[in-house]
């Protein structure tokens, strides 16, 4: 009789079971609600739209949560079942997130926004705990900030896997907004974040699969229905143009090389000054003759991130119709050792006349940049903004928490940096001192410039002496080096899967509704 109870309490116990996993398994929507930490120690306080989710369902959500033990710490998630509204037929997986403390501005000492960046890794923990028990329909709550919920919901849901067999490809979760109020905040961080999700994809594709030519093809079919003018001119453009920088780095490829010229007219203005974006686009560099270590080499891939994020600021300020005029420049090239490649001591003449000692061929960034900061003048630009994966010392001198800025302008930077404390993607001012020019204008008495310094350490700022050399000394000018945000090992956004980042894309477009 015994045994016959116990058989039928193991019985009992299996079927609940099943039923319990069935009931997971059905479940088809996922909501994520926030709550803050509250003043006293057993409490917590649920946002506005978990308050009236709270009362939809009779109070089982409050219960729910306290019923579960310890307060939740900002980014702790619990995810909870059959909280959903009697009359509902969906079954809903309610994950709850904490968001830390309420009312949370700007930390003047960190430079960042605490309440955004909260929001942004609450919105992204909610949706991987969702996505964990396989909820791919997720609804996000404002959760205080809706922009910032999206950004973080939408980052966190895209990482790169183009080319894995379709069947093994993990299914990206869809996500959307549960709310009333704030849909257009939504909607603007949806579209922010999808821009550097276009960004992490241009520099994660492998780069036999985003040559030159390939990237100028997918830019063109990107942005040319968005009413933006893209020009991809050639080898035989660049050499009428004297950009002998340029095509020095190109040689050592069998890819030909292209420069591409991307026009918006958000102003809407004929004839007033446009920003000149110019972006790094080495779509592989092995180093040239100067070759880099085997080891890691795969992720020079990424060494047109600084391209990628030029073109993709420009969608969102499309999409957005940022009310600016922005031209786009970006040189693109491969950097490989061969035959007709350049080598070391070789010199070479920019656009602007000036002759430049090849001393390193791994030092090519600057190379491509020189010709394009020529360019730019042409534009009678308001200001040019460079940014490129350019020194390693950046990587060193910063790691992955902050992009490296050097400019002429005291007013753009602290524009720049307003926006990288909104955005939570934050940039750091290095100096732009004569010292820096002198190593690299006085290193070679038999030519103008030499592209590498002969002292040692501080590789960055020498590295920005040079580019100086070709921005005229009237023109605002600010250069992001970007080497040490472009990934792939991503530690320091924890919205941000691991995988080339397209740091620094919202920044930018931040930085550009600020001008608008």
């Amino acid at each position: 009789m015994a045994l016959l109870l116990i058989r039928a309490k193991g019985l009992s116990q299996g079927i609940s079971q099943l039923r319990f996993f069935a009931h997971q398994a059905t479940m088809k929507k996922g909501l994520v609600l926030g709550v803050y930490e509250a003043e006293s120690q057993d409490g917590v306080t649920l946002t506005p739209t978990a308050v009236k989710y709270n009362e939809l369902v009779n109070g089982k959500l409050l219960e729910s949560i306290s019923l579960a033990g310890p307060k939740l710490k900002k980014a702790e998630t619990r995810v909870f079942w059959g909280l959903e509204p009697a009359e509902s037929r969906q079954h809903v997986g309610v994950a709850v997130v904490g968001l830390g403390k309420p009312n949370v501005g700007v930390n003047e000492l960190e430079e960042i926004h605490e309440g955004k960046e909260n929001v942004r890794i609450a919105a992204a923990a909610g949706v991987r705990a969702l996505d964990a028990v396989e909820i791919k329909d997720i609804h996000i709550e404002a959760l205080g900030d809706a922009e910032a919920a999206a950004e973080g919901a939408s980052l966190t849901r895209w990482f790169y896997q183009g080319y894995k067999n379709k069947e093994k490809q993990k299914v990206l979760p869809e996500i959307s907004y549960y709310g009333s109020e704030g849909e257009q905040d939504w909607h603007k961080g949806v579209i922010k974040a999808e821009a550097q999700n276009w960004a992490r994809k241009l520099a994660d594709t492998p780069a036999n699969w985003m040559t030159p030519s390939i990237f100028a093809e997918e830019v063109s079919s990107v942005l040319t229905p968005l009413g933006v003018n893209v020009q991809v001119h050639d080898k035989a453009w660049a050499q009428q143009k004297g950009m002998g920088s340029f095509l020095s780095v190109a040689r050592g490829s069998n890819e030909p090389p292209k420069f591409l010229e991307i026009a918006y007219n958000g102003a809407g203005q004929a004839g007033k000054p446009p920003i000149v974006f110019v972006g790094k686009g080495v779509t592989f560099d092995s180093g040239g003759i100067s070759i880099k270590p085997s080891a890691q080499m795969d992720e020079m891939r990424a060494d047109m991130g600084g391209a990628a994020c030029v073109v993709a600021s420009i969608k969102a300020a499309a999409v957005l119709q940022t009310r600016v005029n922005i031209v786009g420049l970006i040189p693109l090239t491969e950097n490989l050792p061969s035959g007709t490649a350049t080598k070391p001591g070789d010199v070479v003449i920019a656009m602007n006349g000036k002759t430049i000692c090849v001393d390193n061929t791994d030092a090519e960034g600057r190379l491509i940049l020189a010709d394009a900061l020529c360019y730019a003048q042409e534009f009678n630009p308001k200001f040019i903004l460079d940014i490129a994966t350019l020194t390693g010392a950046m990587r060193i001198a910063l790691g992955g928490v902050a992009t490296g800025v050097f400019t002429s302008s005291t007013e753009l930077f602290e524009n720049l940096k307003e926006a990288g404390t909104y955005t939570g993607d934050r940039v750091w001012r290095f100096p732009l001192w004569q010292h820096f020019n002198d190593r690299m204008t006085k290193a070679h008495k038999a030519v103008d410039v030499n592209n590498m310094g002969k002292n040692k350490g501080g590789g960055s700022c020498t590295a920005a002496g040079f580019l100086r050399e070709f921005v005229d000394k009237d023109t605002p000018w600010l250069h992001l080096d970007i080497a040490g945000v472009m990934g792939p090992d991503n530690d320091d956004l924890p919205y941000l899967p691991a995988g080339m980042t397209g740091r620094p894309t919202r920044t930018l477009v931040q930085f550009l509704e600020q001008l608008s």
